[in-house]
């Protein structure tokens, strides 16, 4: 029996859990109010305030240390990383608290996970990070010398939604070639071939979503940001936060735009027919990594709740694969099937060293 405690935080809550193997004994989201955290001057100040949260969450639920087999975090941005868990040493740590990670709320898991586990004498990992992959040499070339494509998607809940979908079919991951969509405040897409992610396209540079911009004509973009009208906080804002549908409709609640389509409000029918179309897109442009040879199209994500929006992918997309939906955005359970299986010595975990 392994009993782990899960840690998922987020830019505005941080999300726990205890788990006896895979059963969940016992689960809390904390929401953190918005000038609470404007106290703190970086991400990385708000780690002891973010540690006492998870200490509260134990105490208040009889959680003992000693009790633990291990500690499982969500992985952070840290560039380099290989799908599967990571064992939180000294150069992990290092490195998501540093400039090498581009600043993100997840980063702080590994580093609460360490900063707990440690004492206590049990591993804390970290599990299929937003930027591990194992991407082609060819897929990371861009047309400017200067800029690498890299792994950047939403590894955890699509592996995850990858690897229950070959439980259903009784086929094992690595026998599978997959293109898995994560639908949520972010998309991303992703090619799953023979259990490895050999190419994405992240929400910044494929389809928009409901809060972020996507890949946009590049000139129109350079000459907004030259254009005196926003500062760059305000244009960071344009690509990830205040883009997508909500820039369109003043809301990114697909469920309210959903209301509004079925309302007869055509331009919400328009723009929400978009995401659905841009989706599709990235969905037939992964294809031509696999050569056409997919054995499914699996949608997952909040998002993917919406049976209008997936009915439109599926007729666009039908016809490279089956299209699975499995909604939801199942980040707790992820994490904690992720660790029982490096627990158990089912996966072990990667080492990860600062480069040099």
């Amino acid at each position: 029996m392994y009993l782990q405690l899960v840690i998922n935080p987020g830019s505005t809550s941080t999300k726990l859990a205890l788990y006896e193997d895979d059963k969940m004994l016992v689960k809390e989201s904390i929401s953190h109010d918005s000038n609470e955290l404007a106290a703190y001057h970086s991400l990385y100040d708000q780690l002891p305030f973010r540690d006492q949260i998870v200490k509260d969450f134990m105490k208040r639920n009889g959680i003992r240390g000693e009790d633990l087999s291990g500690i499982m975090a969500r992985g952070g941005l840290v560039p380099g990383l290989k799908t599967g868990g990571y064992l939180v040493n000294d150069d992990l740590y290092t490195a998501l608290s540093s400039s090498i990670s581009s600043p993100h709320a997840s980063n702080l898991g590994g580093m609460i996970a360490r900063d707990i586990a440690q004492p206590l004498g049990i591993p804390a990992y970290i599990y299929d990070a937003p930027t591990s992959g194992e991407l082609q040499d060819v897929a990371c070339i861009t047309g400017i010398p200067d800029i690498k494509r890299q792994s950047l998607c939403h590894v955890l809940n699509s592996r995850a939604m990858a690897l229950e979908y070959a439980r259903r079919v009784g086929i094992d991951y690595e026998d599978l070639n997959l293109i898995v969509a994560h639908l949520g405040g972010g998309v991303s897409a992703s090619v799953h071939r023979k259990g490895h992610i050999i190419d994405s396209l992240g929400d910044d540079d494929g389809q928009f979503s409901p809060e972020r911009a996507g890949s946009v004509p590049g000139l129109e973009l350079i000459r907004l940001c030259y254009s005196g009208k926003y500062t760059e906080a305000e244009m960071v804002k344009k690509v990830r936060g205040k883009g997508g549908m909500y820039a369109h409709l003043g809301t990114s609640d697909c469920m309210a735009i959903e209301k509004m389509v079925r309302a007869g409000d055509k331009h919400a029918e328009l723009i929400f027919h978009a995401q659905a179309y841009q989706i599709s897109k990235g969905i037939g442009l992964l294809s031509v990594v696999l050569s056409g040879q997919i054995d499914a199209i699996i949608l997952t994500g909040g998002l993917a709740r919406s049976k209008m929006l997936t009915d439109w992918v599926r007729e666009y997309v039908r016809y490279i694969a089956p299209v699975i939906v499995l909604p939801g955005e199942n980040e707790l359970e992820a994490l904690a099937l992720g660790g029982l299986r490096l627990l158990s010595g089912q996966e072990q975990p990667n080492t990860y060293h600062l480069p040099t």
